[in-house]
């Protein structure tokens, strides 16, 4: 099945941009980024923030990330894929970084949600990873595929975090 992925979801004044690999079918379906209830993202992104609960509407979860300065996108415009599982990806077709990291220079950091992301950004935008003015980091995947464990996936992107507001970014 073709898989489209989504525009980003930016800000002139973005710092962070945490990367996806692809949506998966329910936030496809619901044309969402992390549109899956069971995936923690918007939980994790919560917490980070000190916040006990989840902004409850999409647009008010994007505002939300957007008024912490946190970009959204993912690395493939589109992929074959069936069902949601990153291994079943086939066709990728790259967003096109180089374009965004021109329009949105205030960009210091990504964050990679999950090992897939980082391994297709690797593989198809490599090159920009020697660009000093940006930092990767791999977080630990919030897809509920992801078996790790709510406290210990918290802890991880906490520790990732603390790198980033550290740098003074978010």
């Amino acid at each position: 099945m073709l898989c489209m992925g989504f525009e980003p979801v930016i800000a002139p004044d973005s710092v962070v941009l945490i990367l996806g690999s692809m949506p998966g079918e329910l936030s496809l379906e619901r044309q969402e980024y992390y549109g899956n209830p069971r995936n923690d993202f918007w939980r994790l992104l919560a917490s980070l923030h000190g916040e006990d609960h989840v902004p409850g509407t999409y647009e008010e979860r994007l505002r939300f990330a957007l008024g912490r300065k946190i970009a959204l996108w993912d690395v493939l415009a589109s992929c074959e894929r069936e069902g949601s599982l990153d291994a079943n990806i086939r066709e990728p077709a790259v967003n096109d970084f180089d374009a965004l990291f021109a329009e949105y220079p205030n960009l210091r950091t990504v964050l990679f949600n999950g090992a897939a992301s980082e391994k297709l950004f690797r593989k198809h935008a490599g090159h920009l990873l020697a660009d000093s003015r940006l930092g990767f980091v791999r977080l630990p995947s919030s897809s509920p595929a992801n078996a790790m464990g709510w406290e210990r996936k918290l802890a991880a992107w906490r520790e990732a975090w603390q790198g980033v507001t550290g740098r003074g970014e978010a």
